[in-house]
Protein backbone atom coordinates (compact mmCIF):
# COMPACT_ATOMS: atom_id res chain seq x y z
CA UNK A 1 0.00 0.00 0.00
CA UNK A 2 1.42 3.39 -0.90
CA UNK A 3 1.17 6.43 1.29
CA UNK A 4 0.35 9.26 -1.07
CA UNK A 5 1.47 12.79 -0.50
CA UNK A 6 -0.85 15.59 -1.58
CA UNK A 7 -0.65 16.95 -5.09
CA UNK A 8 1.43 20.13 -5.28
CA UNK A 9 -0.36 23.23 -4.05
CA UNK A 10 -2.23 24.99 -6.81
CA UNK A 11 -2.20 21.94 -9.05
CA UNK A 12 -5.94 22.19 -9.74
CA UNK A 13 -6.41 23.34 -12.39
CA UNK A 14 -3.12 22.20 -13.90
CA UNK A 15 -2.12 24.13 -16.99
CA UNK A 16 1.28 22.68 -17.87
CA UNK A 17 3.02 19.49 -16.76
CA UNK A 18 6.26 17.78 -17.71
CA UNK A 19 5.86 14.22 -18.98
CA UNK A 20 8.11 11.68 -20.74
CA UNK A 21 6.53 12.99 -23.96
CA UNK A 22 7.35 16.62 -23.19
CA UNK A 23 5.14 19.42 -21.89
CA UNK A 24 1.44 18.67 -21.78
CA UNK A 25 -1.28 21.29 -21.49
CA UNK A 26 -4.21 20.46 -19.24
CA UNK A 27 -7.36 22.57 -19.23
CA UNK A 28 -9.66 22.56 -16.20
CA UNK A 29 -13.08 20.97 -16.23
CA UNK A 30 -16.03 23.25 -16.97
CA UNK A 31 -16.64 25.47 -13.99
CA UNK A 32 -13.15 24.87 -12.65
CA UNK A 33 -14.05 21.52 -11.07
CA UNK A 34 -11.05 19.29 -10.22
CA UNK A 35 -10.07 16.59 -12.68
CA UNK A 36 -8.18 13.43 -11.74
CA UNK A 37 -4.88 14.01 -13.52
CA UNK A 38 -1.59 12.23 -12.91
CA UNK A 39 1.86 13.75 -12.58
CA UNK A 40 2.54 13.19 -16.30
CA UNK A 41 -0.52 15.06 -17.48
CA UNK A 42 -2.68 12.06 -18.30
CA UNK A 43 -6.34 12.58 -17.51
CA UNK A 44 -7.75 9.68 -15.48
CA UNK A 45 -11.21 9.13 -16.93
CA UNK A 46 -11.56 5.33 -16.91
CA UNK A 47 -12.34 3.20 -13.83
CA UNK A 48 -12.26 -0.59 -13.95
CA UNK A 49 -14.13 -2.09 -11.01
CA UNK A 50 -13.67 -5.62 -9.73
CA UNK A 51 -17.10 -6.59 -8.40
CA UNK A 52 -15.73 -9.76 -6.80
CA UNK A 53 -12.51 -11.77 -6.71
CA UNK A 54 -14.51 -15.01 -6.99
CA UNK A 55 -15.05 -16.85 -10.27
CA UNK A 56 -16.93 -19.84 -11.63
CA UNK A 57 -13.87 -20.95 -13.65
CA UNK A 58 -10.23 -21.61 -12.71
CA UNK A 59 -8.27 -20.57 -15.81
CA UNK A 60 -4.67 -21.79 -15.60
CA UNK A 61 -3.14 -18.38 -16.43
CA UNK A 62 -5.29 -16.58 -13.85
CA UNK A 63 -5.28 -18.49 -10.56
CA UNK A 64 -4.48 -21.80 -8.85
CA UNK A 65 -7.29 -24.37 -8.91
CA UNK A 66 -7.54 -24.27 -5.10
CA UNK A 67 -7.74 -20.48 -4.99
CA UNK A 68 -9.06 -19.05 -1.73
CA UNK A 69 -11.31 -16.01 -2.16
CA UNK A 70 -11.86 -13.08 0.18
CA UNK A 71 -14.62 -13.13 2.75
CA UNK A 72 -17.77 -11.15 1.97
CA UNK A 73 -17.05 -8.83 4.90
CA UNK A 74 -13.82 -7.73 3.21
CA UNK A 75 -15.55 -6.80 -0.04
CA UNK A 76 -17.21 -3.51 -0.86
CA UNK A 77 -20.92 -3.49 -0.14
CA UNK A 78 -23.20 -2.20 -2.89
CA UNK A 79 -23.66 1.24 -1.35
CA UNK A 80 -19.90 1.58 -0.75
CA UNK A 81 -19.10 0.67 -4.33
CA UNK A 82 -21.65 3.15 -5.65
CA UNK A 83 -20.35 5.90 -3.38
CA UNK A 84 -16.87 5.46 -4.81
CA UNK A 85 -18.28 5.50 -8.35
CA UNK A 86 -19.93 8.84 -7.59
CA UNK A 87 -16.64 10.16 -6.21
CA UNK A 88 -14.81 9.07 -9.36
CA UNK A 89 -17.49 10.57 -11.62
CA UNK A 90 -17.24 13.89 -9.77
CA UNK A 91 -13.53 13.97 -10.70
CA UNK A 92 -14.06 13.44 -14.42
CA UNK A 93 -14.28 9.64 -14.74
CA UNK A 94 -16.83 8.92 -17.46
CA UNK A 95 -16.00 5.33 -18.42
CA UNK A 96 -16.55 2.30 -16.19
CA UNK A 97 -15.83 -1.36 -16.89
CA UNK A 98 -17.03 -4.09 -14.53
CA UNK A 99 -14.69 -7.02 -14.05
CA UNK A 100 -13.94 -9.75 -11.51
CA UNK A 101 -13.16 -12.53 -10.88
CA UNK A 102 -16.38 -13.04 -12.75
CA UNK A 103 -18.63 -9.98 -12.38
CA UNK A 104 -21.85 -11.75 -13.36
CA UNK A 105 -21.80 -13.85 -10.16
CA UNK A 106 -21.95 -10.75 -7.95
CA UNK A 107 -25.30 -10.60 -6.11
CA UNK A 108 -27.49 -7.72 -7.33
CA UNK A 109 -25.27 -7.19 -10.38
CA UNK A 110 -28.19 -5.96 -12.53
CA UNK A 111 -29.15 -3.34 -9.94
CA UNK A 112 -25.51 -2.32 -9.56
CA UNK A 113 -25.33 -1.81 -13.33
CA UNK A 114 -28.54 0.23 -13.25
CA UNK A 115 -27.23 2.49 -10.48
CA UNK A 116 -23.88 3.08 -12.18
CA UNK A 117 -25.54 3.78 -15.53
CA UNK A 118 -27.69 6.44 -13.83
CA UNK A 119 -24.72 8.11 -12.12
CA UNK A 120 -24.28 11.67 -13.45
CA UNK A 121 -21.15 11.87 -15.58
CA UNK A 122 -20.91 8.17 -16.47
CA UNK A 123 -21.42 7.87 -20.22
CA UNK A 124 -19.90 4.47 -20.99
CA UNK A 125 -20.48 1.25 -19.03
CA UNK A 126 -19.13 -2.14 -20.13
CA UNK A 127 -18.32 -5.54 -18.65
CA UNK A 128 -15.66 -8.20 -19.15
CA UNK A 129 -17.09 -11.68 -18.56
CA UNK A 130 -16.46 -15.35 -19.20
CA UNK A 131 -20.02 -15.51 -20.48
CA UNK A 132 -21.19 -18.57 -18.56
CA UNK A 133 -24.23 -16.74 -17.16
CA UNK A 134 -24.74 -14.32 -20.03
CA UNK A 135 -27.35 -16.35 -21.90
CA UNK A 136 -29.89 -15.44 -19.21
CA UNK A 137 -28.41 -12.13 -18.06
CA UNK A 138 -27.61 -10.30 -21.31
CA UNK A 139 -31.14 -8.89 -21.71
CA UNK A 140 -31.57 -7.65 -18.13
CA UNK A 141 -28.08 -6.16 -18.10
CA UNK A 142 -28.70 -4.30 -21.36
CA UNK A 143 -32.03 -3.00 -20.07
CA UNK A 144 -30.28 -1.79 -16.91
CA UNK A 145 -27.84 0.29 -18.95
CA UNK A 146 -24.87 -1.92 -19.82
CA UNK A 147 -23.65 -0.94 -23.28
CA UNK A 148 -21.40 -3.84 -24.32
CA UNK A 149 -19.41 -6.85 -23.17
CA UNK A 150 -15.98 -8.34 -23.72
CA UNK A 151 -16.26 -12.14 -23.64
CA UNK A 152 -13.27 -14.34 -22.85
CA UNK A 153 -12.66 -17.29 -25.20
CA UNK A 154 -9.14 -18.67 -25.63
CA UNK A 155 -9.90 -21.52 -28.04
CA UNK A 156 -12.79 -22.94 -30.06
CA UNK A 157 -11.65 -26.49 -29.33
CA UNK A 158 -13.99 -27.96 -26.66
CA UNK A 159 -11.33 -30.18 -25.05
CA UNK A 160 -8.73 -27.42 -24.94
CA UNK A 161 -11.28 -24.96 -23.62
CA UNK A 162 -12.10 -27.31 -20.76
CA UNK A 163 -8.39 -27.80 -20.08
CA UNK A 164 -7.45 -24.12 -19.95
CA UNK A 165 -10.50 -23.12 -17.90
CA UNK A 166 -10.40 -26.35 -15.85
CA UNK A 167 -14.22 -26.32 -15.49
CA UNK A 168 -15.72 -24.59 -18.54
CA UNK A 169 -17.56 -25.64 -21.70
CA UNK A 170 -17.15 -23.68 -24.93
CA UNK A 171 -20.81 -24.14 -25.92
CA UNK A 172 -21.76 -21.84 -23.03
CA UNK A 173 -19.64 -19.09 -24.59
CA UNK A 174 -21.26 -19.52 -28.00
CA UNK A 175 -24.66 -19.06 -26.38
CA UNK A 176 -23.33 -16.01 -24.53
CA UNK A 177 -22.22 -14.41 -27.79
CA UNK A 178 -25.63 -14.99 -29.36
CA UNK A 179 -27.40 -13.59 -26.30
CA UNK A 180 -25.19 -10.50 -26.23
CA UNK A 181 -25.88 -9.81 -29.92
CA UNK A 182 -29.62 -10.27 -29.43
CA UNK A 183 -29.58 -7.87 -26.46
CA UNK A 184 -27.70 -5.19 -28.42
CA UNK A 185 -24.50 -5.36 -26.34
CA UNK A 186 -22.42 -4.28 -29.31
CA UNK A 187 -19.82 -4.36 -30.67
CA UNK A 188 -18.97 -7.90 -29.59
CA UNK A 189 -15.38 -8.14 -28.39
CA UNK A 190 -13.77 -11.54 -27.82
CA UNK A 191 -10.68 -11.73 -25.60
CA UNK A 192 -8.10 -14.49 -25.98
CA UNK A 193 -5.09 -14.81 -23.68
CA UNK A 194 -2.44 -16.54 -25.78
CA UNK A 195 -0.39 -19.24 -24.01
CA UNK A 196 2.71 -20.73 -25.61
CA UNK A 197 2.39 -24.33 -26.83
CA UNK A 198 -1.32 -24.33 -26.00
CA UNK A 199 -3.43 -21.96 -28.12
CA UNK A 200 -0.77 -20.00 -29.99
CA UNK A 201 -1.13 -21.68 -33.39
CA UNK A 202 -4.27 -23.27 -34.90
CA UNK A 203 -6.49 -21.97 -32.09
CA UNK A 204 -5.41 -18.42 -32.74
CA UNK A 205 -6.04 -18.88 -36.46
CA UNK A 206 -9.53 -20.27 -35.79
CA UNK A 207 -10.38 -17.25 -33.66
CA UNK A 208 -9.00 -14.82 -36.25
CA UNK A 209 -11.12 -16.52 -38.91
CA UNK A 210 -14.28 -15.56 -36.99
CA UNK A 211 -13.78 -11.96 -38.11
CA UNK A 212 -14.12 -12.82 -41.79
CA UNK A 213 -17.92 -12.94 -41.64
CA UNK A 214 -18.75 -11.48 -38.24
CA UNK A 215 -18.52 -7.85 -37.21
CA UNK A 216 -16.64 -8.86 -34.08
CA UNK A 217 -13.41 -7.60 -32.58
CA UNK A 218 -11.18 -10.56 -31.68
CA UNK A 219 -8.37 -9.45 -29.37
CA UNK A 220 -5.23 -11.45 -28.62
CA UNK A 221 -3.61 -10.66 -25.27
CA UNK A 222 -0.06 -11.20 -24.09
CA UNK A 223 -0.12 -13.16 -20.84
CA UNK A 224 0.87 -10.94 -17.91
CA UNK A 225 2.69 -12.06 -14.72
CA UNK A 226 0.80 -11.87 -11.40
CA UNK A 227 0.69 -13.36 -7.96
CA UNK A 228 1.58 -16.98 -7.26
CA UNK A 229 1.87 -18.23 -10.86
CA UNK A 230 4.31 -15.70 -12.33
CA UNK A 231 6.81 -18.41 -13.39
CA UNK A 232 4.18 -20.08 -15.58
CA UNK A 233 3.04 -16.76 -16.99
CA UNK A 234 6.49 -15.42 -17.82
CA UNK A 235 7.71 -18.69 -19.33
CA UNK A 236 4.69 -19.04 -21.63
CA UNK A 237 4.15 -15.50 -22.90
CA UNK A 238 3.67 -15.17 -26.67
CA UNK A 239 4.63 -11.75 -27.97
CA UNK A 240 2.49 -9.44 -30.07
CA UNK A 241 5.07 -9.71 -32.88
CA UNK A 242 4.81 -13.52 -32.89
CA UNK A 243 1.02 -13.47 -32.89
CA UNK A 244 0.81 -11.03 -35.77
CA UNK A 245 3.40 -12.93 -37.80
CA UNK A 246 1.57 -16.25 -37.41
CA UNK A 247 -1.76 -14.77 -38.43
CA UNK A 248 -0.27 -13.00 -41.45
CA UNK A 249 1.36 -16.29 -42.54
CA UNK A 250 -2.19 -17.63 -43.07
CA UNK A 251 -4.25 -14.59 -44.06
CA UNK A 252 -1.65 -12.30 -45.64
CA UNK A 253 -0.62 -8.81 -44.49
CA UNK A 254 -3.04 -7.28 -41.99
CA UNK A 255 -4.48 -3.87 -42.76
CA UNK A 256 -3.86 -1.27 -40.07
CA UNK A 257 -6.81 0.71 -38.77
CA UNK A 258 -6.73 3.84 -36.63
CA UNK A 259 -4.82 3.46 -33.36
CA UNK A 260 -5.32 6.28 -30.86
CA UNK A 261 -2.95 5.05 -28.09
CA UNK A 262 -5.90 5.10 -25.67
CA UNK A 263 -7.54 1.75 -26.38
CA UNK A 264 -4.96 -0.90 -25.37
CA UNK A 265 -5.87 -3.05 -28.38
CA UNK A 266 -3.88 -2.30 -31.55
CA UNK A 267 -6.47 -2.74 -34.32
CA UNK A 268 -5.96 -4.52 -37.64
CA UNK A 269 -8.17 -6.16 -40.24
CA UNK A 270 -7.76 -9.18 -42.45
CA UNK A 271 -8.25 -7.94 -46.03
CA UNK A 272 -11.97 -7.93 -46.80
CA UNK A 273 -13.03 -9.09 -43.33
CA UNK A 274 -16.20 -7.85 -41.65
CA UNK A 275 -14.60 -7.64 -38.20
CA UNK A 276 -11.28 -6.62 -36.75
CA UNK A 277 -8.33 -8.13 -34.92
CA UNK A 278 -6.62 -6.51 -31.96
CA UNK A 279 -3.38 -7.18 -30.12
CA UNK A 280 -2.86 -6.16 -26.50
CA UNK A 281 0.90 -6.04 -25.96
CA UNK A 282 1.11 -5.06 -22.30
CA UNK A 283 4.37 -6.96 -21.77
CA UNK A 284 6.52 -6.36 -24.84
CA UNK A 285 5.18 -3.10 -26.31
CA UNK A 286 3.25 -1.30 -23.56
CA UNK A 287 0.88 1.56 -24.32
CA UNK A 288 1.41 3.54 -21.12
CA UNK A 289 1.51 6.96 -22.78
CA UNK A 290 -2.23 6.87 -23.38
CA UNK A 291 -3.29 5.12 -20.19
CA UNK A 292 -6.06 6.95 -18.34
CA UNK A 293 -7.13 3.91 -16.32
CA UNK A 294 -7.17 3.14 -12.63
CA UNK A 295 -8.76 0.12 -10.97
CA UNK A 296 -10.96 -0.36 -7.93
CA UNK A 297 -10.38 -3.77 -6.38
CA UNK A 298 -13.22 -5.74 -4.83
CA UNK A 299 -11.89 -4.85 -1.38
CA UNK A 300 -11.90 -1.13 -2.12
CA UNK A 301 -8.31 -0.35 -3.05
CA UNK A 302 -7.51 2.11 -5.84
CA UNK A 303 -4.95 0.26 -7.98
CA UNK A 304 -2.90 2.79 -9.92
CA UNK A 305 -1.34 0.43 -12.49
CA UNK A 306 -2.34 -3.13 -13.30
CA UNK A 307 1.24 -4.39 -13.27
CA UNK A 308 2.48 -2.54 -10.17
CA UNK A 309 1.59 -3.02 -6.51
CA UNK A 310 0.79 0.67 -5.84
CA UNK A 311 -2.63 0.96 -4.20
CA UNK A 312 -4.59 3.47 -2.14
CA UNK A 313 -7.06 2.22 0.47
CA UNK A 314 -10.44 3.89 -0.05
CA UNK A 315 -12.72 1.42 1.73
CA UNK A 316 -11.22 1.82 5.21
CA UNK A 317 -11.61 5.62 5.27
CA UNK A 318 -15.13 5.24 3.83
CA UNK A 319 -16.10 2.86 6.62
CA UNK A 320 -14.52 5.17 9.17
CA UNK A 321 -16.80 8.01 8.10
CA UNK A 322 -14.73 9.93 5.54
CA UNK A 323 -16.69 12.69 3.84
CA UNK A 324 -17.30 12.87 0.09
CA UNK A 325 -14.73 15.66 -0.15
CA UNK A 326 -12.16 13.62 1.78
CA UNK A 327 -12.70 10.66 -0.53
CA UNK A 328 -12.32 12.98 -3.51
CA UNK A 329 -8.97 14.15 -2.18
CA UNK A 330 -7.76 10.59 -1.57
CA UNK A 331 -8.67 9.66 -5.13
CA UNK A 332 -7.10 12.81 -6.57
CA UNK A 333 -3.88 12.25 -4.64
CA UNK A 334 -3.79 8.59 -5.66
CA UNK A 335 -4.40 9.36 -9.33
CA UNK A 336 -1.66 11.99 -9.28
CA UNK A 337 0.85 9.29 -8.19
CA UNK A 338 -0.07 6.88 -10.98
CA UNK A 339 3.29 5.59 -12.32
CA UNK A 340 4.29 6.16 -15.93
CA UNK A 341 4.32 2.43 -16.65
CA UNK A 342 5.13 -1.04 -15.40
CA UNK A 343 8.59 -2.30 -14.49
CA UNK A 344 8.64 -5.71 -16.18
CA UNK A 345 11.73 -4.83 -18.19
CA UNK A 346 13.52 -4.18 -14.90
CA UNK A 347 12.31 -7.44 -13.39
CA UNK A 348 9.59 -5.83 -11.25
CA UNK A 349 6.58 -8.15 -11.04
CA UNK A 350 3.44 -7.40 -9.02
CA UNK A 351 3.09 -10.32 -6.64
CA UNK A 352 0.57 -9.06 -4.12
CA UNK A 353 -2.55 -10.04 -6.09
CA UNK A 354 -3.66 -12.62 -8.62
CA UNK A 355 -5.39 -11.55 -11.82
CA UNK A 356 -8.81 -12.54 -10.48
CA UNK A 357 -8.42 -9.87 -7.78
CA UNK A 358 -7.73 -7.15 -10.35
CA UNK A 359 -9.91 -7.94 -13.35
CA UNK A 360 -7.37 -7.06 -16.02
Amino acid sequence: MIQTTPRPAGSIPITLLESPLGKVRIDPAPGGAPLAIDQFGRRINYLRISLTDACNLRCVYCMPEDMQFMSRADLMRDEELLTLVRVAASLGVNKVRLTGGEPSIRPNVVEIVRAIAQTPGITDLAMTTNGLLLEKMAGPLAQAGLKRVNISIDTLNPEKFHTITRWGHVDDVWRAISAAEAAGLLPIKLNSVVVRNFNDREDMIDLARLTLENEWDVRFIEMMPFGEITDFQQTNVVTYAEMKQRIEAVFGPLEETTYDYVDPSRPFRIAGAAGTLGFISSVTEPFCQGCGRVRLTADGKLRLCLLREDEVDLLTPLRQGATFAELQQLMLDGAYHKPWGHGLAQGLVAGNRAMNQLGG
